[in-house]
């Protein structure tokens, strides 16, 4: 079964990846920004899979958020102002958080701790009546958007509501190449999240695309 998914400040890499691999999955996926003209213009230029059954359409952060299933990939400091005023919409649903608090110095990023200790933990304490997970914000914002491709990757997800955490698990492991691994609660998303700033500069000094991997656990992972 499709879900319908609303991303919230996604006409970002990371909003507009996640869009392009959420449709090749075949799910119906609302774009959202300030400016709904601006969101129509990116994903017109999107390159979208042809055979699936999945679209991909531009619109409003409201719209989004109206959606069975909310991601917020906004800045980190934009999180309150964008996100406050659609509590009421996003009371009771999953609300996934990919954002990053991350600052760049130089050639180098730096992670962020923010008064509440990540940014997946300020978005739930905005929206207390949320169903809140931290995932993806660790992953390439290209090879996310790369559809036709496997994603090479293992992805940390945690949460305070197991079942909302479980299902994003379940989602991520849709995508061909990808391992979906429970990293437990919301505590551990300033971890995840500053992890993020490592791989970036790995990426910077290397030349690379990098991606986690976890080792020695093999086969089923209980969930």
């Amino acid at each position: 079964m499709s879900e319908v998914f609303g991303i919230i400040g996604g006409t970002g890499p990371a909003g507009l990846g996640l869009a392009q691999r959420l449709c090749s999955l075949g799910h119906r996926v609302v774009v959202g920004s300030r400016d709904e003209a601006r969101a129509e213009s990116v994903v017109a230029e999107l390159e979208l899979p042809g055979d699936s059954p999945g679209t991909v359409v531009g619109s409003t952060n409201e719209t989004a958020a109206r959606s069975e299933i909310v991601v917020v990939a906004t800045p980190w400091d934009a999180i309150a102002r964008t996100v406050s005023p659609l509590a009421e919409l996003l009371s009771g649903k999953i609300v996934i958080s990919m954002v990053n608090a991350l600052t760049r110095q130089g050639s180098e990023f730096q992670a962020l701790t923010l008064a509440r200790g990540s940014a997946a933990q300020t978005v739930q304490s905005i929206l207390p009546l949320s169903r809140v997970v931290a995932a993806l914000q660790h992953v390439p914002a290209r090879e996310l958007g790369a559809w036709a491709e496997p994603l090479d990757a293992d992805i940390l997800i945690c949460g305070d509501d197991v079942e909302a955490r479980r299902k994003v698990m379940t989602i991520v492991e849709r995508i061909g190449g990808a391992r979906a691994f429970d990293a437990g609660s919301l505590a551990s998303a300033g971890a995840i999240e500053a992890m993020t700033a490592v791989l970036l500069n790995l990426n910077i000094r290397y030349k690379s695309h990098t991606a986690l991997r976890i080792l020695g656990i093999e086969g089923d992972r209980p969930w």
